[in-house]
């Protein structure tokens, strides 16, 4: 069987380091390796209620941060999730594949629904079979996961396996592989360096967004949280620096370093020193990646003429492999 990745990002706006470093930036060496199918999931983004007009200018913004990072919209297929039918209807199917308590295991549900969980909707609670049936829509043989994904992937090898068992259809899902590829990184706040670098945090200070000026990145970067002591010689000295460690850590990953590496020059150097050199690194990276996104936005007849062709060809794959589906199911 052929090789083909499938991957999503949510279209919530204002697209950051983290997701650049954890997403973006993987999947450019990963459009070298197999084909590539990478979706705007706008279905996923609706689990919690987001305005229409901004989930209409984020699917675009999404797809142009695509393309200005240098995805190739001629050899993958970029689309919007919702423009092809067939991911509601196998995600349908997939529900009653799906066991409850499987569901009930997901940690995911329970950290983004919090407390009052009977509140949360129940796209949330389900969010995960939507996800499975995203993959084996188009029979993806892999999948590029970080650390809060892999258990969303499991559950889909089981929903694959299952649909496989029930209906005596050996074979017919592949049972997707996890890629993990070489930096899916966490890339953590620069105001607090035990979260998740986020865009629903309240302070922009938190994060570089991928549109920010030079000035911009210059202020957030020097302002970041570090403690008073040196850049240590080893990565143990760092257990309990998370402010420090992310910083080494997303320099290292610019660079394109070894963490180690990063030390061995920056040992006992002060942070104030370390910080200009890390400005310089992403402002070098991003700003022009933020400048093609902001051109792309405004051309949004090409963002959309792009989206429609991947929609086509995404399309076509679906189809057929939904029609399978029906014949095995029984619909007539």
């Amino acid at each position: 069987m052929k090789k083909l990745a499938f991957s999503g990002v949510q279209p919530t706006g204002n697209l950051h380091l983290g997701n650049y470093l954890g997403a973006i930036n993987n999947f450019l060496n990963l459009q070298k390796q197999m084909e590539c199918i990478f979706c705007v999931v706008d279905l996923h983004a609706i689990t919690i209620f987001q305005d229409p007009e901004s989930l209409k200018k984020n699917s675009l913004e999404t797809t142009a941060s695509f393309l200005a990072s240098g995805l190739d919209s001629e050899k993958n297929i970029i689309f919007k999730q919702s423009s092809v039918s067939g991911h509601s209807e196998l995600a349908w199917i997939l529900s009653c594949v799906s066991r409850i308590g499987w569901l009930n295991r997901m940690t995911q549900f329970k950290d983004k629904a919090g407390k009052d969980k009977e509140k949360a909707s129940v796209g949330l609670y389900i969010y995960p079979n939507l996800m499975a049936a995203d993959i084996l829509l188009y029979k993806a043989t892999h999948v590029p996961v970080g650390s809060d994904q892999k258990q969303h992937l499991e559950l889909s090898r089981d929903i694959a396996q299952k649909f496989n068992k029930d209906f005596n259809s050996k074979n017919f899902f592949p049972l997707p592989e996890p890629l993990i590829l070489k930096n899916i990184s966490r890339v953590m706040s620069l105001r607090d360096g035990n979260k998740k670098m986020s865009k629903s945090d309240e302070s922009d200070y938190s994060r570089i967004n991928l549109k920010d000026s030079k000035d911009e990145i210059f202020k957030k970067i020097k302002k970041a949280k570090t403690d008073t002591k040196p850049i240590p010689a080893s990565k143990k000295e760092l257990i309990n620096r998370p402010e420090a460690n992310n910083l080494i850590n997303i320099y290292a990953e610019m660079t394109d370093k070894k963490f180690e590496n990063v030390l061995d020059e920056m040992s006992g150097k002060e942070f104030s020193f370390f910080k200009k050199e890390l400005s310089e690194v992403i402002i070098d990276k991003i700003c022009p990646i933020g400048k093609k996104v902001k051109d792309l936005m405004g051309d949004k007849t090409y963002l959309e003429s792009i989206l429609k062709k991947g929609k086509e060809k995404a399309n076509i794959i679906a189809e057929e492999n939904l029609k399978k589906v029906r014949e095995i199911i029984g619909f007539v």
